[in-house]
């Protein structure tokens, strides 16, 4: 399998990258991990008529405290944020999320901005950055941008980015004082693509009830999914099984369009879907520390 023919550029600095995209706008595609742009261009999935290599682009790499939680440079590998000490310290359900990411060869060349711009509703980043209400940076030939990540992802590999932008930075809030984290999924087999899986945050008050929650979705529709009505059915409540199974109707109740295809039917997703719920709320829960 081959590509179709392509121009190649590799930009040092982000206002050469946003240059190239304005000045091919439409028909240029931006290569950062190449983990999910390669194999579609090897298969003539998509031929764009000029490729822009990022991976020179240094500035773009790096994870760094902010607003309680992390600044995430778009060109991050996966590898990097799975072994990143703040990261863990701070927002350990990225990292959960990120060590789930294909296999070690993949993760060390896979980047968190591609995850995210890519905009595969498989992808286990973008539900867990839409868990953690994370803001997205993008730079276009006007200028500068910032949007809420429940804004950006608008259909199966669509986004609200402009031909000509380059998503440069993802802002991530740090969680309550006290949350907890998890990140769960189930695939076929390790490093496959997940069928289902679920990034939950639990904070509790100071009498032990649940004081906020957060609960994103991946691979089981056109996008990852932010399971609100599940959210606000569990604050005020006590965390404990029956919390995780009023939270599992109410997060089934909201899939629907669940892929259905040779690895399982959507039912089967919506199923799992509910019971990784029910184990990601309980470990989160199980982190937490009364406020």
């Amino acid at each position: 399998m081959k590509p179709a023919p392509f121009r190649y550029a590799a930009p040092r600095t982000v206002d050469e990258a946003v240059a190239l995209l304005g000045e091919h706008a439409g028909e240029a595609r931006v290569l950062a991990g190449g983990q999910s742009l390669v194999p579609l261009m090897n298969m003539r999935l998509a031929t764009p008529a000029m490729l822009v290599d990022i991976n020179k682009i240094a500035d773009l790499a790096y994870v760094r405290p902010w607003d309680g939680g992390l600044a995430i440079g778009a060109m991050t590998r996966d590898s990097a944020l799975e072994r990143d000490a703040e990261a863990a310290r701070r927002l350990p359900m990225l990292v959960e999320a990120s060590a789930c990411v294909g296999h070690p060869a993949i993760r060390n060349r896979s980047t968190v901005g591609g995850s995210i711009a890519h905009a595969d509703p498989a992808a286990e980043l973008p539900a867990a950055l839409l868990a953690l209400d994370a803001e997205l940076v993008v730079r276009g030939p006007g200028g500068e941008r910032t949007m809420p990540i429940g804004d950006f992802f608008q259909g199966y590999l669509q986004t609200s980015m402009a031909p000509e932008e380059l998503l440069v930075e993802l802002r991530v809030p740090g969680l309550p004082a006290g949350a907890g984290s998890a990140f769960v999924e189930f695939a076929r087999r390790e490093g496959d693509y997940a069928l289902a899986g679920v990034a939950a945050a639990v904070a509790l008050g100071a009498d032990g009830t649940i004081a906020d929650a957060r609960l994103a979705l991946c691979a089981v529709g056109p996008t990852a999914l932010r399971a609100s009505a599940a959210e606000a059915a569990l604050r005020g409540q006590r965390p404990g099984p029956e919390a995780w199974m009023a939270a599992a109707a109410a997060v089934r109740e909201a899939i629907s369009e669940p892929p259905s295809d040779i690895h399982g039917s959507g039912d089967y997703r919506r199923h799992l879907a509910g019971v990784l719920t029910r184990r990601a709320l309980a470990r989160a829960a199980s982190r937490a520390s009364a406020a």
